[in-house]
């Protein structure tokens, strides 16, 4: 008997997956490392429905089963993928919205359930779930609760885990539990620890997100947009510690540099847009006259920093031209390098605000020095950056040079003060940094996780104790000393 028939016995609406064929296309996620490493999994079922889920966690439990949730698999660090073997837990089925409670501002709804497709909903009763990862019509509620995620609009309204009220997990022995008080649809409490809290941004390290309590919030009435040019790139990180300082409170900030520019023309040439060092869009939202004074007042501050006269607009047409521009640098960036592709790794640094023109500069001089194409860009409001890194797939050099850049990027954000990711999660890519980020506190992380998951069956290798490859990590020495290993992509 295999852990397919097994399950197969165990599961009453779920499918149970283990054709070769099937299993390897649950090998991969978004992330460089799994294009290097990529590893099937013995099984894969599709959940449907919790008790399927609870079944499962008890057999693995059980039988000392390895298992990983996952969800869209559009995550970019290795945080979904079975790298030591043993099931996948395939949520993205649970898709649905159980209920949208207008009064009390709160929506009901399964993991699998994608972003875009909950906003659509909620819009019918003017309602919205402020977090926005950037890739809301694949990202899936519930992997940005397992990864915290933050996103252009967290300098407003914080990450996800500020927009969670509860949840239904299923704990590693298959016990069901509800956190955030059972039953209850209050905005808020004090009773017991805030184990809401401490499952999200956990990454499925801790149990298994079945259903989740959302808090929500009335669409605001009016918005609109500032653009930003600046000829040097102090004068952009000197921009937004002015438009602080002047006490306005954007709802996104978003930064380009000049590469990302040339990318963003080079993919969609009618947006025209000009060639400076950095480029910054700055949302407010709010009330109409709010709005107005908050977009002429980023104007005036910003005004003696820009190379051009700042301009804002709220008409609808504009904003969406805009941040369509922002929307697709991701998938711009490889018009730099025809034929290349974009390596994901060291692609999610977050550093001090203050920091962030140095940042950028470094990242410039890391990509000349290892002949890799970097093209940055990212949520300047909060310090988030996002290198993306170009290389030819086929050029075991360039692979071993681009690990390398990652790890110089991470130990640059480490040196400044910063993460090594700021939205996208630790996974297994990140997992070798943790010891170095943070130190003792690392070793009670591990105590929470052993006291919940004893038998060590959950997403192993995400955040603790990433497993062994058939390539080297370039990762050892202290902050700012970056090791460079021989790395074998075969």
């Amino acid at each position: 008997m295999t852990v397919a028939d097994d399950l197969r016995r165990i599961v009453t609406s779920s499918r149970v997956l283990d054709a070769p064929a099937e299993l390897r296309t649950y090998a991969y996620d978004a992330s460089f490392l799994t294009q290097l490493a990529p590893r099937p999994p013995d099984a894969v079922v599709i959940a449907t429905a919790t008790e399927d889920v609870s079944a499962v966690m008890r057999y693995a439990n059980e039988q000392h089963v390895l298992v990983t949730p996952r969800g869209a698999a559009s995550g970019q660090a290795a945080g979904a993928v079975a790298l030591s073997g043993g099931i996948v837990l395939a949520l993205n089925a649970m898709n649905r919205i159980l209920d949208i409670d207008p009064a009390n501002m709160q929506a009901f709804c399964e993991p699998g359930v994608v972003h875009a497709n909950l906003n659509t909903a909620l819009a019918r009763n003017n309602l919205i779930f402020p977090p926005d990862p950037g890739s809301s019509r694949m990202a899936t509620v519930g992997g940005m609760a397992s990864t915290n995620a933050h996103g252009m609009r967290a300098v407003k309204y914080g990450p996800t885990s500020a927009w969670v009220l509860g949840m239904e997990v299923v704990l590693p022995n298959g016990e069901i539990i509800e956190t955030g008080s059972v039953g209850s649809r209050a905005k808020q409490s004090s009773a017991g620890l805030e184990l809401t809290k401490l499952i999200v941004g956990a990454e499925g390290t801790l149990g298994v997100i079945t259903r989740l309590r959302l808090k929500l919030m009335a669409i605001p009435p009016s918005r609109a947009i500032v653009l930003g040019l600046f000829d040097v790139l102090e004068k952009a990180g000197e921009a937004v510690q002015a438009v602080f300082a002047a006490g306005v409170s954007p709802s996104a900030i978003e930064i380009l540099d000049e590469r990302s520019i040339q990318a963003i023309n080079l993919y969609r040439p009618a947006m025209r847009l000009p060639s400076v060092e950095a480029l910054i869009l700055f949302e407010v939202d709010g009330n109409p006259p709010g709005v107005r004074w908050d977009a002429e007042r980023i104007c005036e501050v910003i005004g003696p920093l820009t190379s051009l006269t700042p301009e804002w607009s709220d008409e609808p047409a504009r904003i969406n031209a805009l941040w369509e521009a922002r929307s697709v640098v991701g998938a711009a960036v490889g018009t730099l390098r025809p034929g290349s592709n974009r390596a994901y790794c060291g692609e999610d640094i977050c550093v001090p605000v203050a920091r962030i023109p140095e940042a950028l500069r470094a990242i410039q001089d890391i990509s000349a020095r290892y002949r890799i194409p970097i093209a940055t860009y990212g949520h300047i409001g909060g310090g988030g950056l996002h290198p993306g890194h170009l290389i030819d797939g086929r050029d075991p050099d360039e692979i071993q040079r681009v690990l390398r850049v990652a790890d110089e990027v991470h130990q640059l954000a480490l040196r400044m003060g910063g993460t090594t990711t700021g939205e996208h999660g630790v996974g297994t890519a990140r997992a070798p940094y943790m010891a170095q980020e943070h130190g003792p506190a690392l070793e009670v992380m591990r105590r929470i996780k052993r006291a919940l998951d004893p038998s060590g069956i959950m997403n192993p290798g995400v955040i603790f104790d990433p497993p062994s490859l058939p390539f080297e990590l370039p990762l050892s020495g202290p902050v700012g000393e970056p090791a460079l290993a021989a790395i074998d992509p075969g």
